[in-house]
């Protein structure tokens, strides 16, 4: 979502807190909810408020594996005390951490370079497609968020302010509801027609830029054929398939481990972000042989902490947190029993007029007086829920479909209190 889509100040929380935050980091930055939150501790799906106060976090996937895991701190403080330095360097956790991630990916993926987050993933992933198709032009969705580096920015119109580059071009995301998903079947053939377009105004094509939720364009999950089209097209096209699972990836779908097998398609670069340290500083580029090639012999990869020990760590103890606690599952299982509560809540209130849910990644799409003018209504219940203790947020180019992404460890009797909140919420928006 836009950064800027929830940021409201208000003077009834901690306003000397807000002075100064805005004295001393400027005004670009942005508070969620028109009465911004103080927090100061989290535990598993739970944050907790300065005034003492608990709200059920249904939002923030970056701490994937729950608000400060007990096996993530302890890594984190066990190597901490003992060494943190660089991949010029031989050390153990590093070398350790690529190769329990490369198990978990299909065999045709066979590196690992490591960043500190997910815009450095998609910037590397860029400059690693560019040099193997020999072109520059990069199609994504119309309303994509990839990173915030002075490449990926560019990349991401869901950021307010930020025009395409000529030599790019966006296409509409496979949306599964409009027009009783005309978009989806149509998103192999819109994804040609650019990188036809783009070849025609003489830009060779580089690749294409997939979210595999389609987070920022207001989460679908279309058909595998609508997806994997769209793959076929830009690799007749000579453009390398790059998969950004920063918000997708490590087992939020439920059905799998990474968004694009959900999808089906064989991707050439996969990107990862923080959720990969459950909020620790790292990423990393999963790429073929074959693609990272090109670019290996011309310029070679150097990050001073990207893949540390200390974050290396951290990643280590999240993938064994989703394994051994059986967090897949849990998102299968837990995702779709909050479906079923949705939808119910959906036949009951005329305001939500689709539901869009893989896993423990849920998009809500609400409508207002017009069928898609429900930015206001989407607004006032994402704030009145936070009032009630539960937190999500919008998404979508017109901010009208609630983002519901909580951390992996939501369980069943989370997803009822989601539920009965936004019952509970739309009810009192009615009067």
């Amino acid at each position: 979502m836009s950064k800027s889509e929830l940021s409201q100040s208000s003077s009834n929380a901690a306003p000397s807190l807000i002075e100064r935050r805005r004295r001393a980091m400027g005004p670009v930055y942005a508070t969620f909810y028109d009465v911004p939150l103080h927090l100061v501790r989290g535990k598993g799906v739970w944050l907790e408020g300065a005034d003492g106060r608990r709200y059920l976090d249904a939002y923030n996937n970056v701490p994937s594996v729950g608000h400060c895991h007990p096996r993530v701190v302890a890594a984190l403080a066990a190597q901490a005390g003992r060494l943190n330095t660089h991949t010029r360097y031989l050390t153990e956790p590093v070398i350790e951490l690529a190769e329990k991630l490369l198990g978990t990916l299909p065999d045709h993926l066979e590196h690992a370079m490591f960043t500190c987050s997910g815009s450095e993933s998609n910037d590397l992933a860029l400059r690693i497609a560019m040099e193997a198709s020999g072109g520059r032009g990069v199609v994504i969705t119309r309303f994509a968020y990839h990173g915030n580096s002075l490449a990926t920015v560019e990349l991401s119109p869901a950021e307010r302010g930020v025009r395409l580059p000529d030599h790019h071009r966006a296409v509409d995301a496979p949306d599964t509801f409009t027009n009783a998903g005309q978009g989806a079947r149509t998103f192999a053939r819109s994804v040609a027609e650019a990188f036809a377009d783009m070849a025609a105004q003489g830009t060779r094509p580089a690749a294409l830029l997939i979210d595999s939720a389609f987070s920022s364009d207001g989460i679908y999950f279309p058909p595998r054929e609508a997806v994997q089209g769209a793959v076929d097209a830009a690799r007749a096209a000579g453009a390398v398939v790059i998969a950004d699972e920063v918000q997708s990836g490590f087992g939020r779908l439920g059905d799998a481990m990474w968004g694009f097998e959900v999808h089906g398609f064989r991707p050439d670069i996969v990107t990862l972000g923080k959720p990969m340290g459950a909020g620790h500083p790292v990423g990393a580029v999963v790429v073929t042989p074959e693609i990272v090639a090109p670019f290996t012999a011309r310029f070679g990869y150097f990050n001073t902490f990207g893949g540390n020990p200390v974050s290396a760590a951290a990643a280590i103890a999240v993938l064994d947190a989703i394994a051994d606690e059986g967090l897949l599952d849990n998102a299968r299982d837990a995702g779709g029993h909050m479906l079923s509560l949705l939808s119910e809540v959906a036949r009951q209130h005329a305001a939500i007029v689709n539901i869009r849910s893989r896993g423990l990644y849920t998009g809500v799409e609400l409508a207002g007086d017009e069928r898609r003018g429900g930015a206001d209504v989407a607004r006032r219940v994402v704030n009145e829920m936070c009032r009630r203790g539960v937190l999500i947020s919008l998404c979508g180019p017109n901010a009208n479909v609630l983002k519901i992404r909580p951390p992996l460890p939501f369980s069943r009797s989370n997803a009822e209190q989601l539920a009965q909140t936004l019952a509970a919420t739309l009810s009192s928006l009615q009067h």
